[in-house]
């Protein structure tokens, strides 16, 4: 059903007629000291033909009118407030983020998010959903920290309960710690190291990316360490130049 069917329909139920709205609206803008919540008969048929839009101060009016919630009549436009997480990262795809659970279960198929992102209790590929301290991050196409070892794009796993800094105990760059660190409104992920009050964010020896150093605990914390990690194996905007490249028809050359 059409935004203005729906509307009409919520009118229908209160058994009030467009005049009556128009009065009633009149009214409401009389108190306001505001002439854009007053609805004329005449838009509220335009309105409910799918003619007209709403401006947000006839919603209001509407909601009051209709005795509806503001957000449902606001939602009848395709216009969600529980969406503004999730929606963010689209928004500012290359920034740090954190998103939302519903976001990040429709993301988890298609692993499309641009941002390096976080969230509490999901869980990848049938593991528990309820652990309380297993939290998962998206790395966003923007962090090369860790490239080629978790390219950008790559779903974490993060163990929040091992926040804790660990300073050896490895054999190899595999073993190493992995972890996941909350900076001043963004995210970072790579190896650590802590020197006196400052933390080293440490990138892989193959990545382009500089060693990044913050005051700890004011500037850097640990959230916890990457425990699992899902990565594409190849890069997919290099890839897809590779492919434009190969469908490009060869040059002939001169002599």
């Amino acid at each position: 059903m059409l935004a203005g069917q729906k509307l009409k329909t919520l009118r229908n139920r209160r058994n009030i007629t467009v005049r009556e709205v128009e009065q009633a609206s009149r009214r409401i803008a009389d108190v306001k000291g505001d002439k854009r919540f007053c609805i004329s008969n005449g838009w509220l048929a335009q309105l409910e033909n799918g003619v007209s839009e709403p401006s947000i101060c006839k919603l209001f009016s509407l909601s009051v009118i209709y005795r509806v919630n503001f957000l449902d009549l606001v939602r009848l436009y395709n216009v969600d407030g529980d969406d503004k997480e999730k929606y963010e990262p689209v928004a500012e795809p290359y920034l740090t983020q954190l998103i939302s659970q519903s976001h990040i279960l429709a993301e988890i198929p298609t692993v499309q998010a641009q941002s390096t992102t976080s969230l509490a209790t999901i869980q990848l590929q049938g593991v528990d959903y309820s652990s309380s301290h297993i939290m998962y991050a998206h790395l966003g196409l923007a962090d090369f920290t860790m490239n080629p070892m978790i390219r950008p794009g790559a779903l974490l796993k993060i163990d929040t309960s091992q926040n804790k800094l660990l300073t050896n105990g490895w054999h190899s760059e595999y073993e190493r710690p992995i972890y996941f660190i909350e900076l001043r409104q963004a995210y970072a992920c790579g190896w650590c190291e802590l020197q006196s009050d400052q933390l080293l964010i440490i990138p892989h020896h193959s990545s382009p990316v500089s060693v990044r150093r913050f005051t700890h605990p004011r500037e850097a914390e640990i959230i916890g360490r990457v425990i699992g990690y899902n990565t594409p194996c190849v890069d997919v905007e290099s890839h897809a130049e590779s492919r434009k490249a190969m469908m490009m028809p060869a040059k002939n050359s001169q002599t």
